[in-house]
């Protein structure tokens, strides 16, 4: 199968799952010279910033395994910049992982936090 085509259709399944659980959209493929960001929803009046990762087989390991930590750093880096930019400093943020795996979804909720990936971005 086409890997666009599973790329595209997990971002699809990742919106639609959202929105079922209460989401709301605020963008989709967002990007600044830090990062592509696939998803910025909110819920709660939290800020979650969403990566998604489909397959179609776990050879070469899981959809979540291949958010690396510099993909992960790029989002730290793009939120900063986001909620500023938006006024939104005031609100929680957070940072999860939608793997698709042959069409399922697993959310992980928390997958990272800003507070964590700062020793690695600040060394």
């Amino acid at each position: 199968m086409n890997d666009i085509f599973v790329w595209k259709k997990g971002e699809k399944l990742a919106q639609n799952y959202l929105k079922k659980n209460g989401y709301k959209i605020l963008g989709t493929n967002l990007k600044n010279h830090f990062a592509e960001v696939d998803i910025v929803a909110e819920k709660d009046s939290e800020i979650v910033f969403v990566e998604v990762k489909s397959r179609t087989n776990t050879e070469y390991g899981t959809p979540a395994e291949a958010v690396t930590i510099k993909k992960q750093q790029g989002y730290v880096h793009f939120s900063e910049q986001y909620v500023t930019y938006k006024k939104l400093a005031d609100r929680n943020i957070r940072f999860d992982v939608i793997e698709i795996l042959n069409g399922e979804i697993n959310h992980i909720i928390g997958a990272f936090d800003a507070d964590c990936m700062k020793k690695f971005i600040y060394k």
